[in-house]
């Protein structure tokens, strides 16, 4: 048996910062791979929701929601219009104030990715008792607050 040595670095599971990136991760790719049977994004899933809880947003308010740059929501944008998902309405025939909406198509559709939503949530965490989950949900809310994050995270 050897001696453990002094002054080594704590192993990688001893941070807690390792098990939620691990954990993260892995929720992650199956959610990604979830929506990409549907033939979305995880980027175009924010954007759906967050236009759906919109109503009627503005290029700048899905631009903060996505924490991206305005050409890379722009893109986005354009993806959803081309699979006929959102349409951007010019307010005033002001081509400087584009406003975004879901189409009807968009609309059906973000309850049907929802659902993909929970049955991965299930899938991971539908094992633990409600308090448990309750409380996981509650320490990531404290630390979301305590940080002041605010970007919702697209990818």
């Amino acid at each position: 048996m050897t001696k453990p040595r002094k002054n080594l670095p704590s192993p990688l599971g001893a941070h807690l910062g390792f098990w939620l990136r691990f954990v993260s991760n892995h929720v992650s790719l199956r959610f990604r791979q979830l929506l990409e049977a549907q033939g979305a994004t995880v980027t175009e899933w924010v954007a759906l929701r967050t236009l759906l809880e919109q109503g009627e947003g503005s290029h700048a308010s899905l631009i903060d929601a996505l924490g991206m740059t305005k050409g890379a929501a722009s893109k986005v944008i354009s993806r959803l219009e081309e699979k006929g998902l959102a349409q951007r309405q010019w307010a005033d025939g002001n081509a400087r104030d584009q406003r975004l909406l879901l189409t009807a198509k968009g609309r059906a559709l973000v309850p049907r990715l929802a659902k993909l939503a929970d049955a991965n949530d299930q899938h991971f965490f539908g094992h633990l008792p409600l308090a448990e989950r309750q409380a996981l949900v509650a320490a990531m809310q404290a630390l979301v607050q305590h940080h002041q994050l605010q970007q919702i995270p697209s990818e």
